[in-house]
This record gives C-alpha cells, sequence and structure tokens, in this order.
C-alpha cells in the first residue's frame, strides 16, 4: 500500500489524488470523485473537499493510498 505524508491536521481529498500521483490535476480529480470513482475507508466517496486524516485509506483505479 502506498502512502502519502501531510504536514497538516488533514488533506482534502482532491488534494490527496494529485499527491499521490493517481490523478493529473484537480479538474482530474473533480470528474472522477464525482462519478463515484474514489473510494475512502471503503465507502465510495464523491465530496471533493472530504477531509481525510492520518490513518484514512483512500483508494482509485485498484490503487489503495494511507494518509500518515
Amino acid at each position: 500500500m502506498e502512502e502519502i505524508r501531510i504536514r497538516d491536521e488533514f488533506i482534502k481529498l482532491g488534494q490527496a489524488l494529485k499527491l499521490a500521483g493517481l490523478v493529473d490535476s484537480g479538474v482530474d480529480a473533480k470528474y472522477v470523485i464525482q462519478e463515484g470513482y474514489v473510494k475512502v475507508n471503503g465507502e465510495t466517496e464523491t465530496q471533493r473537499g472530504k477531509k481525510l486524516h492520518p490513518g484514512d485509506v483512500f483508494s482509485y483505479h485498484g490503487q489503495d493510498v494511507k494518509v500518515t
């Protein structure tokens, strides 16, 4: 499982997708999230602004990424 390290208390889902290299831009992140292709902790998430905290796991296109 891949990991991304954050400095702050949380990171927004769209930013996390970009940081992990799973999408190329914020526009791409918005599209894949709104279309229901992204899961957070096993649940489909459609809010780009969803706050992810250390310990959360998000998934897209078969890739699981843990926030640390």
